[in-house]
């Protein structure tokens, strides 16, 4: 069903707590709900639950596939790198400390890396499992349609 046709449904049930999340785990909004689909829900159709239950719906881009489980944003960083190649680089700048600097280049031409969540991390350094004492990370990246070289 479509995200805003699912959260149409919700309300008219009675439901008020709602909010939707990324199934891809790119960590993008969604912005227009109308161009989204739902690929999950956090309380099975059916199930008889109050109305002020939070509702969370999984969703993703109308022409993507979604996955078959919701893919799980990286966990924060903490005094370890952890790895976040293939996650999107807005996803991997939200797995590190707020004040840490980053830099992130396109890992195929010569393009401006501007919107985050459309983006996956080739390489990076430092590398997994390296002590985080504030240094700088360095990102590739490559648009999601793309393979990394």
């Amino acid at each position: 069903m479509g995200l805003q046709s699912a959260q149409d449904k919700a309300q008219a049930e009675g439901f008020y707590l709602l909010t939707s999340h990324d199934s891809a785990g790119r960590d993008r909004l969604q912005a227009l709900d109308r161009n989204w689909k739902v690929c999950s829900q956090s309380i099975k159709a059916g199930t008889t639950v109050p109305v002020d239950t939070k509702l969370d719906f999984g969703a993703v881009k109308l022409d993507e596939t979604c996955p078959a489980g919701d893919a799980k944003a990286p966990e924060a960083a903490g005094d370890t790198m952890p790895n976040l190649v293939g996650k999107s680089v807005k996803a991997a700048r939200g797995a590190l400390d707020s004040g840490t600097s980053v830099t992130t280049t396109d890992a195929a031409q010569d393009r401006m890396v501007l919107l985050e969540s459309n983006w996956q991390v080739c390489t990076q350094s430092p590398a997994p499992g390296t002590a985080l004492n504030g240094q700088p990370v360095d990102f590739t990246a490559v648009k999601y349609e793309e393979n990394c070289p």
